[in-house]
C-alpha cells in the first residue's frame, strides 16, 4: 500500500492533515523547481537584461532614452531579480506540475487520466501569456514617454522598469493559465458549465479591468490585444466544460437506464 493510500480514511477521501502534508511536500518540491531556474537565470541575466531593455534602447534612436542605476547596489539587485524572476518563468513547467497534483485528488480515477493534458495545455499557455505581455510592452513603454517632452532625457530606473516588465509578463502569463484551472474545477464538480457561461459577463468585465490596469489606460490597443485572447480562452473553457457535462449526464442517464431494467 502506497504512502498515499495509508492517508486515506475508509471511504476514500484524504484527511485534512494529509491535505496539509500533501501542500507541503508540493510547495517544497515547487521552491526547489524555481531555485534551479533562478541559477539558469543568473547564469543568463546579462543576456535576459539585454533583451528586456530592448524597448529603451530602440527608443533612444529618436529621443534621449537612458537606463538609470541609482545606488552602488542596483546592478547587484537587478541581477538578483532577473534571476528569481526568470527562475519563476523557466520553472512553470514544474509548479504548474505540482499545482495540478495537488489538485487531482478531488478527480475520479478516470478523470485523473486528464491532467497530463491540462498540464501539457497549461503550460504553452503560460508561455503564450508571457509572450503577449513582451508583445505589447514596446508600445506600453513608448506610450508612457511619449508624455515627456520630446527634448528632454527620458530616465528609467532599472529596478522599476524591470519589475514593471516582469510583473506584466507574468500576470498575464498567469492570467492565461486560469480558463484551465476553471476546466479543472468542472472536472472536479466544484463548477458546472452552465455556471461558467452563467457568470459571462461578470467574466468579459473582470478581463476588460485587468487588462486596463495591466496595460496604460490610454493604450486601448494593448488593451484589446490582450483581452481578445483572454475573452476567447474564457469560451474555450466553456466548450470543453460543457462537452464533459454533457458526457457526464449522458453516463448518469445511462446507468439509470440499467438500473431500470434490472428492476
Amino acid at each position: 500500500m502506497s504512502e498515499r493510500d495509508t492517508r486515506r480514511n475508509r471511504e476514500g477521501k484524504m484527511p485534512l492533515a494529509a491535505h496539509l502534508i500533501e501542500l507541503r511536500k508540493r510547495l517544497f518540491l515547487a521552491a526547489i523547481g524555481i531555485l534551479l531556474g533562478a541559477i539558469v537565470g543568473w547564469v543568463f541575466s546579462e543576456w535576459i537584461w539585454e533583451q528586456l531593455r530592448g524597448p529603451v534602447t530602440a527608443m533612444a534612436e529618436y529621443r534621449r532614452a537612458e537606463i538609470n542605476y541609482p545606488n552602488i547596489t542596483s546592478a547587484f539587485d537587478l541581477r538578483l531579480q532577473v534571476s528569481i524572476y526568470s527562475g519563476l518563468i523557466l520553472s512553470s513547467p514544474i509548479w504548474l506540475y505540482q499545482v495540478f497534483a495537488f489538485l487531482t485528488p478531488g478527480l475520479t480515477k478516470t478523470e485523473k487520466r486528464y491532467t497530463f493534458g491540462f498540464f501539457f495545455t497549461a503550460v504553452p499557455l503560460f508561455f503564450a501569456g508571457c509572450a503577449a505581455g513582451w508583445f505589447v510592452l514596446p508600445n506600453i513603454v513608448n506610450l508612457m514617454a511619449s508624455f515627456a517632452p520630446v527634448d528632454t532625457v527620458t530616465y528609467f530606473e532599472a529596478n522599476a522598469y524591470f519589475n514593471f516588465v516582469l510583473k506584466l509578463m507574468l500576470a498575464i502569463g498567469i492570467a492565461f493559465v486560469l480558463p484551465v484551472f476553471i476546466v479543472l474545477m468542472n472536472f472536479a464538480g466544484v463548477i458546472s458549465a452552465a455556471s461558467i457561461i452563467k457568470s459571462w459577463r461578470i467574466a468579459i468585465l473582470v478581463i476588460c479591468l485587468f487588462t486596463a490596469i495591466a496595460t496604460p489606460a490610454a493604450d486601448v490597443v494593448s488593451m484589446f490585444l490582450l483581452a481578445i485572447p483572454m475573452i476567447v480562452l474564457y469560451f474555450a473553457a466553456y466548450g470543453v466544460a460543457a462537452l464533459h457535462d454533457w458526457r457526464a449526464a449522458k453516463r448518469a442517464r445511462a446507468l439509470e437506464a440499467q438500473y431500470a431494467d434490472l428492476g
